[in-house]
């Protein structure tokens, strides 16, 4: 019986590195770089072919003052031409937005950590499949859940309506990306946590949390991204308002409007200074997600950076 020493099976390898094995190796390896740069040249030439395509239309009317500061008023006075603007709607998608985050959040993170950290829960079950209904649903229809949970008992459209809309919307999305991102840290920071005698929910919210951040970070700016650009939800909870509202709590408790819904209003319309100002309103929703994506970004890699 022949016996292999160590060296063998590395002298075998180095005889397979033969110039035709090298060449063939380098051609496979440009093949594969070529591939991944294809597909990536495929998502982002659509991508940025679109917000050409928006800021192109949209840019100068963004460049006008009244844009900001003068709300849409009547059909009459857009015709003029004279002090319209989306103020109102601007002011109407933060109010939404922040709404829909503050009741999101904290419930989706949650959810995320209750699925995660207690697999053996009997909620568990029940608490993944409203999830995975909760995330399959169609937007609108969620907009009709809010209709019958907060717009019919108060008998007005609000921006509370809309942002339990939203809500809905982002939840799944966050609790999936959530329970996610805790499942890959690795057992033995808990298991620090829990030797010092700390209690289980203490461990996850000072150790296993803190340490995916990021990913939960970055789940949450998904999720408020494809809830940013939600209209169908909003017409039916939301519905939307040409004019400021005259104290802050109406935009709350009243009407209001947000930049998804009155883009769609202003895209069928038949006025072209109504169009104009709609291609202003996509490039004002643009701007705002990629502002919000780049601060939090910026201010999650300079926390992680303290904390090295």
């Amino acid at each position: 019986m022949a016996v292999i020493t160590p060296a063998e099976p590395q002298r075998k390898r180095l005889a397979e590195v033969t110039p035709a094995n090298l060449r063939r190796r380098y051609l496979r390896d440009r093949m594969m770089v070529g591939i991944l740069v294809l597909a990536t040249l495929a998502v982002l030439i659509p991508l940025l072919i679109i917000v050409w395509y928006v800021v192109s239309n949209g840019f100068q009317a963004v460049l006008e003052p009244t844009f900001w500061t003068s709300d849409l008023g009547s059909p009459a006075r857009a015709l003029r031409g004279t002090d319209t603007g989306l103020g109102h709607t601007i002011l109407g998608t933060l109010v939404v937005d922040g709404i829909a985050l503050l009741i999101a959040v904290p419930i989706g993170i949650g959810a995320g950590i209750m699925l995660s950290e207690y697999p053996d829960h009997p909620l568990n079950p029940s608490l993944r499949i409203l999830n995975d209904t909760l995330n399959g649903m169609p937007a609108i229809l969620k907009g009709l859940l809010a209709f019958a949970l907060i717009v019919k008992p108060m008998g007005t459209f609000s921006g509370l309506s809309g942002g339990v809309a939203l809500a809905f919307v982002m939840l799944p999305i966050v609790a999936r990306a959530t329970e996610g991102v805790l499942r890959i840290i690795p057992w033995s920071i808990r298991e620090a946590g829990l030797a010092l005698g700390l209690p289980r929910w203490r461990v996850v919210l000072n150790t296993v949390l803190p340490a995916a951040k990021v990913g939960v970070v970055t789940g949450v700016l998904i999720a408020f991204a494809r809830a940013a650009g939600e209209a169908a939800p909003l017409l039916f909870t939301a519905f939307g308002n040409n004019f400021f509202s005259s104290t802050p709590l109406r935009y709350v408790f009243g009407p209001v409007d947000t930049l998804p819904a009155r883009l769609y209003s202003l895209a069928i319309s038949p006025y072209r200074e109504w169009h104009a100002m709609g291609w202003g309103a996509g490039v004002v929703l643009l701007m705002f997600v990629i502002v919000t994506f780049v601060v939090s970004r910026i201010a999650t890699r300079q926390r992680h950076q303290a904390d090295m």
